[in-house]
C-alpha cells in the first residue's frame, strides 16, 4: 500500500508539472494583452510607449521558456506571483476564493450523499418495484437538468415566491443552502444510480446467498456486509466528484454572488489576469489529483480487493 502510494505522488508531480507547462502554453497563446487590459480598467489613456512600458513591466517581453523558468521556480518556492489586475499576492487572492468554494462544496457534498445513500439503498433492495421506479425517474430528471437552470428554479420558488431565503448568498447556513441545493441535486442523482448499481451486483454476490440461507436478517445482510463492502467504490465516487463541484461552482458563484474561487477566475478570465488563472488551474488540478490520491488509499484499505484489480 505504501508502496502504490509513493508512486502515485510521484506520479502526481510529473502530472502537475506537464500541466504547468500546458496551461503556460495557453495562456501565451490566448489572445488579449493583459498590460492593454489593465490600462484601460484604470481609466489610462493607452499610447504605444506607455503600453510598451506596461508591457516591460509585466514581464510581457521576455522569451516564453525565460518566463515559464521563472514562474516554475517560483511555484517551487510556494510564490504564485502577483496579480496582472491589481498587483495583489495571487496566492492571497486563490486562498480567499478557495476557502469559500471548499466551505460551498463541501456542504454540497454532505447533502448529496445524506440524499443519495438512503435513496440508493432502498432502489436496490426495492429492485424493479413502484419505489424503485419512482427513484430512477426522479434521479434522472435531477442529472438531466444543469446547474443553471436549477438555480434559477430555486431562486424562483423560495426567494421569490416564498421569500424563505436569500437570493445573494451570505456566510450562514441560510445564506448558502440554495448555491449548495444547486450543485447538490444533479450530484445526489448520479450519485443514486451509481450506489444503486454498486449494491446491485454486491447483493448478486454468493456471501449474499449464503447469509440468507443461513437466517441472517436482511437489514444485517444489508448494512453490515453488503454496503460496507461498497464503501471502497463510494468513497471513489465521492472523490471524483470533488472536481465536478469546484468547476461546477464557477456558474453557481456567478449567479448567487458567492465571493469564491470561480467568480474570482470568470474575473480575471475578463481582466486577462493569467497568474491567477495559471494558479487557479495548478491548485485545482493538485486538490483534484490529491483527494483522488486520498481516496484511493482509504478505498484500499477498506476494500483490498479494488488493489488487486487494479495491480
Amino acid at each position: 500500500m505504501l508502496r502504490r502510494a509513493v508512486k502515485r505522488a510521484a506520479e502526481l508531480i510529473i502530472i502537475l508539472i506537464i500541466l504547468s507547462f500546458l496551461v503556460f502554453a495557453l495562456m501565451y497563446a490566448a489572445p488579449g494583452d493583459p498590460a492593454e487590459k489593465r490600462l484601460t480598467s484604470q481609466g489610462i489613456v493607452v499610447t504605444k510607449e506607455i503600453l510598451q512600458a506596461e508591457r516591460e513591466r509585466l514581464g510581457l517581453l521576455r522569451p516564453f521558456f525565460v518566463r515559464y523558468g521563472e514562474w516554475l521556480g517560483s511555484i517551487a518556492r510556494g510564490d504564485f506571483g502577483v496579480s496582472f489586475k491589481d498587483d495583489m499576492p495571487v496566492a492571497g487572492k486563490l486562498a480567499a476564493g478557495l476557502k469559500n468554494t471548499l466551505i460551498l462544496s463541501s456542504l454540497s457534498l454532505l447533502i448529496s450523499l445524506a440524499a443519495a445513500l438512503p435513496l440508493g439503498i432502498v432502489s436496490a433492495v426495492r429492485q424493479d418495484g413502484p419505489a424503485d421506479h419512482l427513484i430512477r425517474v426522479v434521479s434522472f430528471v435531477g442529472n438531466s437538468l444543469p446547474n443553471f437552470l436549477i438555480s434559477v428554479l430555486l431562486m424562483y420558488f423560495f426567494c421569490i415566491r416564498l421569500k424563505l431565503l436569500p437570493v445573494i448568498a451570505s456566510g450562514n447556513l441560510r445564506g448558502l443552502l440554495l448555491p449548495a441545493l444547486s450543485l447538490a441535486i444533479p450530484l445526489a442523482s448520479r450519485f443514486v444510480r451509481q450506489i444503486r448499481s454498486e449494491l446491485i451486483g454486491e447483493l448478486q454476490e454468493e456471501y449474499v446467498t449464503g447469509l440468507r440461507a443461513r437466517g441472517v436478517r436482511e437489514r444485517y445482510v444489508i448494512w453490515k456486509n453488503v454496503l460496507y463492502n461498497s464503501l471502497g467504490h463510494i468513497v471513489t465516487m465521492a472523490a471524483l466528484a470533488v472536481g465536478t463541484l469546484m468547476g461546477g461552482s464557477v456558474v453557481i458563484e456567478t449567479v448567487f454572488r458567492w465571493p469564491g474561487i470561480g467568480k474570482l477566475v470568470m474575473d480575471s478570465i475578463n481582466a486577462r489576469d493569467y497568474p491567477v488563472i495559471m494558479g487557479f488551474v495548478l491548485i485545482m488540478g493538485t486538490i483534484y489529483m490529491g483527494v483522488n490520491l486520498l481516496a484511493d488509499v482509504i478505498a484500499g484499505i477498506l476494500d483490498p480487493r479494488i488493489l488487486n484489480t487494479q495491480k
